[in-house]
């Protein structure tokens, strides 16, 4: 069976979120794959550290080094450990995780095409990033979405909606979640029993920054802080209306799994956003920073329950499609 190295941050342990390292890499695990991981140190320069001489130790004994591959600070990472996998002759695979990808292939063309064009392929989770690398590395680039368990997801059928709003994000300026602040504000004057529920570990924005800001709106909103899925999808159930208010976005699996629960999304269109969901099939799409649309968008749900009950639907045979037994496949298809 194939040994696989895995390069990402892998920080659950430290109480960040997961990520694709810990989903993806035990999923594999579940097929027989032996993986080996780098890193979950939390230091950055450790962890740089540890993903270089992950890859040496474990050059001789692994067939593919898996690099997941942002847009930011982890760029670097994924540079630096993919041109020692040229120099040991390592064939490594670079999944495509950050929604700016696209402006990193402008703004440092040179160092992208030492990752992108060596690689021994390029996985876009999604048509949007597909899309665009298309036009510059289209000899090894490959579609395989994001992935869940569709099991695990139990679907919710609700015949009426009241204006209880949940919001999954970690706490960033990238996830934008002020507006979904002024979402319930706006809400407000409409509906005086409206929630929300903001779920999420502080990045750098403060749970104690945002309450003041609804304090400042004087709205009430409850903060959980960082929850395991299991937590936030039990959570779910006492809510009926997503909302994703991200400047920036790929195929964000918080959105894939609200979509699963049944719960109609409302986000805002950008990046891989209107790749992944059609406005008013599968999702309501508004336009970015747009907190009044988002909150008509949201007061339409509430009072069309056919409009609603469609939305449910749709969005859940959309991410059917993306089950494990299914793109399990995909991946056995590049790793044989």
């Amino acid at each position: 069976m194939k040994n696989l190295l895995y390069i990402g941050n892998k920080l659950l342990k430290h109480g960040y979120s997961a990520t694709s390292i810990e989903t993806l890499g035990v999923l594999l695990e579940s097929e027989g794959y032996i993986l080996h991981y780098a890193s979950s140190k939390k230091n950055k320069v450790l962890r740089f550290l540890d993903m270089f001489f992950k890859t040496l130790l474990n050059a001789h004994k692994v067939n593919y080094v898996i690099i997941d591959t942002y847009s930011t600070t982890n760029f670097w990472y994924a540079l630096m450990v993919s041109q020692l996998c040229r120099v040991l002759h390592i064939p490594y695979i670079s999944i495509l995780r950050g929604g700016d990808l696209p402006s990193r292939l402008n703004t440092t063309p040179f160092f992208s095409k030492l990752i992108f064009s060596n690689s021994f392929y390029n996985i876009a989770p999604s048509n949007y990033l597909f899309t665009v690398f298309k036009e510059y590395y289209p000899q090894n680039l490959k579609l395989i979405p994001n992935t869940i368990d569709i099991n695990n997801y139990q679907y919710q059928i609700k015949e009426r909606l009241t204006a209880k709003i949940l919001w999954v994000r970690s706490l960033a300026d990238i996830y934008n979640p002020t507006m979904a602040i002024d979402v319930l504000a706006l809400l407000k004057n409409n509906y005086c029993d409206v929630e929300l529920c903001m779920v999420g570990q502080e990045k750098n924005i403060s749970i104690s920054e945002l309450q003041e800001y609804a304090s400042s709106l004087n709205v009430n909103v409850t903060f959980t802080g960082k929850l395991s899925k299991q937590d936030w999808i039990k959570l779910s159930e006492n809510f009926d209306i997503f909302i994703n208010t991200t400047h920036f976005d790929n195929t964000p699996v918080s959105v894939i799994e609200a979509l699963a629960l049944g719960l109609p999304v409302v986000s805002t269109n950008v990046g891989g956003i209107p790749y992944m969901l059609k406005n008013r099939e599968t999702a309501m799409l508004v336009s970015d920073s747009d907190s009044k649309a988002m909150a008509n968008a949201i007061n339409e749900l509430i009072e069309n329950p056919e409009l609603a009950q469609n939305l449910s639907n749709n969005g859940r045979k959309l991410v059917e499609q993306f089950d494990w037994q299914i793109v399990k496949k995909q991946w056995k298809e590049i790793l044989k």
